[in-house]
């Protein structure tokens, strides 16, 4: 895919850019580069307000349900300018760019105007109830019970990894809706709101010392049935339609975070020497190379040729996760010792933070083993099993 952007789409960019630089040194400058989703939730929470009044925070989106209609080009364009201006990462990226599309594609007239408005604006930020403690990559071994009683959903069971579960408003939470079914049969899709006597959660420590990650926990919380996406049965299609939108056109901002931390990292390299190593000078060419390969990979999804649930899409997690791993841990080797010494109360610098963070990248969302599997089933056609071996 080529993306020739036009004059119109350059003025565009332009306005993208001067309202991103005016917010990013001016009254959200202390948000800039946070790459996390556990410090100063509150002025992120403002960020996500600010985002949505300028009608910036979903900008694909009918311009009825607050964003701006944007065309391809201009997402691309904004997806860009905004890893430039190195605003923070968003804390209503799940309701942006998960819950909002399977709403548009799936939802109810009644859910669209319920729920779009006020994810757009930033006023709820949404959770994914998907991992649980036996269904992580084997999702459809999930074992949480919906059943629906006088007209609500009653939930019983846990979630495990949740991110930002923890100030979350809403959740879209994946059950077993019909007793005795296995796998992807008698699954439902509900949305939940988070802020109830039924869920309690408990942020779970992880190795960078923040607490991104959650258990939730629930006992007989409640949701109306209609809050359910689709029909009962229909879980697994829906589940698996909002996974394919993430690798939709935040995938192109993603990278331009990544070609920030690679920058960072080649200039670390020149000041303190460790450019002069010809393997690291090697390995910083490869994750050159990689980036560009990456970047046109992306493209290709976003063609007129290719879509969300093709064959660069199935690749794409696979492949971006590995290379953010490889880049985490040639970081480590150009700081050096520095990079394993963290300030109280335990807080490490971005790179080392990013190198601690990559190595679960290759886990979540969907281990390598099973992105290796979906590759060879769904692109490959190969058999699900071989017999007689």
């Amino acid at each position: 895919m080529r993306l020739n952007f036009s004059p119109e789409n350059e003025a565009f960019r332009a306005q993208a850019a001067a309202w991103l630089h005016a917010q990013m040194s001016g009254p959200f400058k202390h948000l800039q580069g946070l790459r996390n989703h556990t410090q100063d939730i509150p002025a992120r929470r403002e960020w996500e307000s600010a985002l949505g009044q300028a009608r910036w925070s979903a900008i694909g989106w009918p311009e009825a349900f607050g964003g701006r209609g944007a065309t391809l080009p201009e997402q691309v364009i904004f997806a860009e300018e905004y890893a430039r201006a190195k605003a923070p990462t968003r804390i209503g990226h799940i309701g942006v760019e998960l819950v909002g599309p399977t709403l548009l594609a799936h939802g109810t007239t009644a859910q669209k105007n319920q729920f779009l408005p006020r994810i757009a604006q930033g006023q709820d930020i949404w959770a994914q109830g998907y991992s649980e403690p036996n269904a992580g990559s084997d999702l459809a071994n999930v074992s949480t019970r919906a059943e629906l009683k006088n007209g609500n959903w009653v939930l019983n069971g846990q979630k495990i990894w949740t991110s930002m579960g923890h100030f979350a408003d809403w959740s879209f939470v994946l059950a077993r809706a019909t007793p005795g079914s296995r796998g992807r049969e008698g699954l439902v899709f509900l949305l939940v709101p988070m802020r109830q006597a039924g869920i309690t959660i408990r942020p779970i420590r992880q190795i960078t010392g923040e607490s991104e990650f959650n258990e939730v926990f629930f006992d007989n919380a409640n949701t109306p049935d209609s809050n359910i996406v689709g029909a009962p049965g229909q879980g697994w299609k829906i589940a698996m339609d909002l996974l394919a939108f993430e690798r939709g056109v935040s995938t192109l901002g993603q990278q331009m975070d990544f070609r920030n931390e690679l920058d960072e990292l080649i200039a670390i390299a020149r000041a303190n020497g460790a450019s002069k190593n010809p393997l690291i000078r090697q390995r910083l060419a490869a994750a050159h190379a990689g980036l560009k390969i990456m970047r046109y990979n992306a493209l290709a999804m976003l063609s007129d040729t290719g879509n969300l649930a093709g064959p660069e899409a199935l690749t794409y997690k696979l492949y971006w996760s590995n290379w953010h791993r490889n880049l985490g841990e040639l970081a480590m080797d150009i700081i050096g010792p520095a990079a394993e010494i963290g300030a109280p109360p335990y807080h490490f610098p971005p790179l080392p933070n990013m190198f601690l963070n990559s190595r679960a990248e290759t886990i979540y969302a969907g281990t390598n083993e099973i992105q290796r599997n979906i590759i060879a089933e769904r692109a490959l056609g190969l058999p699900r099993e071989v017999r007689g071996i």
